[in-house]
């Protein structure tokens, strides 16, 4: 590991709350543990019914939407690099490109969904990573995603 590798062991929900602009309820993770720099990190979240998408996604056999699945993995990456770039300003992240998404199994109240992100490009403000969402051992998404992180005031 370099000198210039930060590793922080986790970042809490009130830690994600101060590096990303989401909020419930569109936040789509609780934890994330792992953390080396904007390299990589898993993030962690919890999978309850009484989530809004799960009223009509669907009635009487709720199924987390891939969409947020996707998102959710964004979202561990845009906060590790705002982690990384020294923010303390939550920084707006903007998809540029999902690449190659894949869903394996359906994701269901009472998981415990995992992101495992890893950085694959870094140019500018501009990262590329690679993405895989397991619950358990078992992978139930993946996609590579490219995003832009930009000061709010700059949006």
């Amino acid at each position: 590991m370099s000198d210039e590798t930060t590793v922080l062991d986790s970042a809490d929900i009130q830690k994600i709350l101060t590096l990303l602009p989401h909020r419930y309820p569109f936040l789509m993770v609780d934890k994330i543990v792992g953390i080396e720099s904007d390299r990589r990190a898993v993030g962690i979240k919890n999978v309850t019914v009484n989530e809004p998408h799960f009223l009509g996604h669907f009635p009487g056999a709720p199924v987390m939407p891939g969409v947020l699945i996707i998102e959710g993995m964004a979202q561990t990456a845009g906060a590790i690099c705002t982690l990384a770039t020294g923010g303390e300003t939550p920084q707006l992240v903007y998809f540029m490109t999902i690449d190659n998404a894949k869903f394996r199994k359906p994701v269901v109240p009472g998981d415990q969904l995992e992101y495992h992100v890893t950085q694959t490009k870094k140019r500018g403000n501009i990262w590329r990573f690679d993405c895989v969402a397991k619950v358990g051992e078992a992978k139930v998404a993946e996609a590579t995603v490219s995003a832009m992180l930009v000061p709010p005031e700059q949006s």
